[in-house]
């Protein structure tokens, strides 16, 4: 993809018209409104409207009427959408007031069920960046074009980990493309333009800061969110993070609303996570990730102290995986990871993203620190699974219908998992990404000990408590994460 065809905003037009003065003998530089609609009128051709049909099972659908997606409605995605949130059936529990995705999804009365969202040409070839969550599951997509041309689209590769998915439109004249930034560079307090199609009204423009950097918000391993305040809704998803150079420097996401609507508080993908993404995606049509095979968790001030720190910085390592490229070089439970492959390690959700972009078969130094003394290993990077098993299978595992591989807990489990004696319950192993079990927070690792108000004390107990539920179900789970007890509350798949 090229990264400088987009044209640029001029610096010219940036004087400017002064909205504010700060009293004479001020030494603060006055605040000045931007002239934004040359930069806006060169910006809106790289933007696309998607629109998606997938089909359904809904037979308690009324019949006779195909009328459009209410883009006013939000949906039911799947996913890994922040703990809670991945649905408006949540509505009246407590998870109504935690994040959502807003991209619109309802089904309608002819068994087909639409979306709507946006998305960013980044090749005059007709490659376009969007979210998964988009055109997850569709069965057509549409791509309409700011001059009302449309295409039908091919999906050439989604990421369900990090929520990016390419696709492709066949123009038979070359396309406007966006130049992509570098979003590193960008600093908290830049002005960022977003433009996208809420609630399905195009080409929408809003204006706003950066107001964060690296956001973690609970939808995955790889979270590092920009935060801006620039206006985003319902239809938004897929859509591009303008600067004021006219550079793409993230994809807009997720959303904190309350209502459903904006609140000024929105998250966009870095740009520079998504050209990794794409980069494979065009090539492989999926994404091959590293994988050390350690678990890992934050440092707290009272175990920098403990563990001898000389300050709150790195990634605990919780456990590591017997025979897992980390337990092979000699990494040990309790060691603290402070650089990973000359990337310095400050502080824990970083490193999942650093491991992740390192190269299969490469051989990278880890420095840690273990017993208050640094020390550099060499390990040698293996690829990363679907799906994070705790350890092998056995005889006593259960796939059960919650998006969860469970054991009964082994003298070695207990053991590997520091689980106490007196600990009764199941192991969880696995969890299915995108599930509801994954959206709420269960992990592998977690002690599930009672559902719905009944003890668990075996498998058979959690099979039978498991046995027979139905799409839709609520259930009230507390499970034990280090010893630490915690209730959590889903919705069966």
């Amino acid at each position: 993809m090229k990264n400088n065809a987009c044209p640029r905003f001029l610096p010219v037009l940036l004087a400017t018209l002064f909205v504010f003065a700060p009293g004479s003998g001020s030494s603060a530089p006055p605040l000045v409104s931007p002239d934004l609609v040359p930069l806006v009128k060169s910006l809106k051709p790289v933007v696309v409207n998607i629109s998606t049909a997938q089909g359904t099972n809904n037979k308690n659908a009324d019949e006779g009427d195909d009328e459009e997606t209410d883009p006013s409605r939000p949906n039911n995605p799947k996913g890994s959408p922040p703990p809670g949130m991945r649905d408006f059936s949540f509505k009246g529990t407590p998870f109504e007031e935690f994040f959502k995705r807003f991209f619109d999804r309802l089904p309608d009365q002819g068994f087909k069920s639409r979306s709507l969202g946006s998305g960013v040409i980044i090749n005059s070839t007709g490659f376009i960046l969007t979210n998964n969550h988009v055109v997850e599951n569709a069965s057509e997509i549409l791509v309409r074009l700011s001059n009302d041309e449309e295409y039908t689209a091919e999906v050439v590769g989604k990421d369900a980990k990090t929520d990016l998915a390419l696709i492709r439109i066949r123009a038979p004249h070359p396309l406007p493309e966006a130049s992509l930034g570098d979003s590193e560079k960008s600093e908290v307090g830049s002005w960022v333009l977003a433009i996208g199609n809420p609630f399905g009204l195009e080409a929408t423009v809003t204006v706003g800061i950066i107001s964060a950097k690296g956001r973690v918000i609970g939808t995955g391993p790889y979270d590092d969110f920009i935060q801006t305040d620039a206006a985003i809704n319902p239809g938004n998803s897929g859509g591009p993070l303008f600067n004021l150079e006219g550079q793409v420097i993230g994809i807009n996401t997720a959303i904190f609303s309350r209502s459903g609507g904006n609140m000024g508080i929105g998250f966009a993908i870095p740009v520079n996570l998504a050209k990794q993404i794409v980069d494979q995606l065009k090539s492989h049509g999926r994404v091959t990730r590293g994988w050390l095979g350690v678990r890992i968790q934050t440092i707290t001030q009272d175990l920098a102290d403990a563990l001898g720190l000389d300050k709150r910085h790195g990634a605990l390592v919780a456990s590591v995986d017997p025979g897992g490229p980390a337990d092979k070089a000699g990494l040990k439970a309790r060691d603290v990871i402070v650089s990973f492959d000359n990337h310095p390690v400050d502080r824990m959700h970083e490193l999942p993203t650093i491991v992740a972009a390192a190269p299969v078969g490469k051989k990278v130094d880890v420095e840690i620190v273990r017993d208050g003394s640094r020390k550099k290993l060499s390990v040698t990077i293996s690829e990363m699974k679907e799906e994070t098993v705790v350890s092998t299978a056995s005889p006593h595992t259960d796939k059960g219908p919650l998006g969860l591989t469970v054991s009964a807990i082994t003298p070695k489990l207990r053991q590997d998992l520091d689980i106490a004696e007196d600990m009764e319950g199941i192991v969880i192993t696995a969890v299915k990404p995108g599930s509801s079990a994954y959206a709420v927070g269960l992990r592998p690792g977690d002690v599930i000990s009672e559902i719905n108000r009944n003890k668990i004390h075996n498998l058979n107990e959690y099979q039978r408590l498991t046995k027979g539920l139905k799409k839709g179900d609520m259930l009230l789970i507390l499970v034990m994460r280090e010893g630490d007890p915690r209730f959590l509350a889903m919705k069966v798949d």
